[in-house]
């Protein structure tokens, strides 16, 4: 079966910043993507319907006849995953409003039946629904597997059975507690003593917990990342860093990112007011009916040591934030400096040598295929 992941309007534009580097699809929500959840449940040859710019990255479909597209922003179970297998030629699965799938033409409807799917319409869903994703991949991860044993150095409150350490994972010391939700410890993943984890929580594979991180529950730490300080209902993608002390929470965090030591990122105002978040296709801020919400940022963004972030801050791609002060609520892609001094564009030239060197650090290559995706980012309008 030929199954192409395609982005559907205006959801991806919803998702931007992190969807200017990635298909909607391969957002990180649980402890998987989405398309790795699809890629699980339902066999088939995969492809992409996205930007192409993104095409060198995220290969199309080369013959999409008889096909079945789907929608990069449904969140498969088996029972969905079982239903679009099922999809005979020119029928389109719809749940509500939202289309789940199509194959040929889609002249015919059919209504899904079964358990409501999540769905992400907005960037702050990712963090809303995490925490629901986090258990339903525990479970289709874990399922007629035997954890990795766990230390006797851990001290667990909860249930044990909610605890599933992958192969090369290294924890001890710390204190695990799964009252509320499972504890995921990806390959080769290290939990540092004195951390503090309380469950749903996914440590994906190669990621670093430091000394005396406090974590919260509805936290993702996606691949290759390392994390201190405090996170509370934050995904945090592949390849970025928040080493040190600083608080994170209810964010989405983009791929190479750095968040600096002491770097704080409200989430509640101190009015606790509803917050307005910045709409990319709107080019405003708009009301979310969310009383939490905290730091957006994409990919390949960087903010120095003890910056401060106003609650819902909306960080583009490429951007690097220092000095004093917080900067406003939207800092446009690919923007230099701060509230003090003020912002200016980014070297390209600088900011390529930089990415080589941080994807240098991780043993990943920057070809010319990345620069020529951050190019095309760059020219594209950002808002204002």
């Amino acid at each position: 079966m030929k199954i192409i992941l395609f982005d559907p309007h205006p959801v991806r534009e919803n998702l931007l910043p992190l969807t200017y580097t990635r298909p909607v699809a391969d957002m990180r929500l649980g402890i998987t993507t989405i398309a790795e959840k699809w890629q699980a449940l339902l066999p088939g040859s995969y492809s992409w319907q996205t930007e192409d710019y993104l095409a060198e990255l995220f290969t199309p479909c080369a013959d999409p006849a008889d096909a079945v597209f789907v929608a990069g922003n449904v969140v498969p179970d088996r029972v969905l995953a079982d239903a679009v297998a099922a999809l005979v030629p020119d029928t389109a699965l719809y749940c509500g409003d939202t289309l789940i799938a199509r194959r040929g033409n889609a002249s015919l409807r059919c209504e899904y039946t079964g358990p409501a799917p999540i769905v992400i319409e907005h960037i702050y869903d990712i963090f809303l629904l995490n925490g629901d994703a986090v258990r339903a991949d525990f479970a289709r991860l874990t399922a007629g597997r035997t954890s990795q044993p766990l230390s006797d150095t851990v001290m667990v409150i909860g249930p044990r059975d909610r605890i599933f350490l992958e192969p090369g994972a290294w924890v001890e010391g710390c204190i695990l507690n799964t009252t509320a939700g499972p504890v995921y410890i990806g390959r080769d993943a290290t939990v540092m003593e004195g951390s503090m984890l309380r469950g749903p929580i996914a440590v994906c594979d190669h990621a670093t917990v430091n000394m005396g991180t406090k974590i919260y529950p509805d936290t993702t730490v996606g691949p290759w990342c390392k994390v201190g300080g405090e996170l509370n209902n934050a995904v945090i993608h592949s390849y970025s860093n928040k080493a040190h002390d600083g608080f994170l929470g209810n964010a989405v965090i983009g791929s190479w990112c750095n968040l600096g030591a002491g770097c704080v990122a409200s989430n509640l105002k101190n009015s606790y007011d509803l917050i307005r978040l910045w709409n990319y296709p709107a080019h405003r801020f708009l009301r979310t009916d969310l009383q939490f919400c905290g730091l957006i940022m994409g990919d390949h963004s960087k903010a120095g040591i003890n910056t401060m972030f106003n609650t819902a801050t909306v960080v583009g791609v490429g951007c690097n934030i220092h000095g004093a002060g917080m900067p406003r609520p939207f800092v446009p892609s690919f923007s230099d400096g701060g509230p003090v001094a003020g912002f200016t564009e980014v070297d390209m030239n600088h900011f390529f040598l930089t990415a080589e060197r941080v994807m240098a650090r991780r043993h990943v290559t920057f070809t010319e295929a990345h620069r020529r995706v951050l190019l095309a980012i760059r020219s594209a309008a950002d808002g204002l």
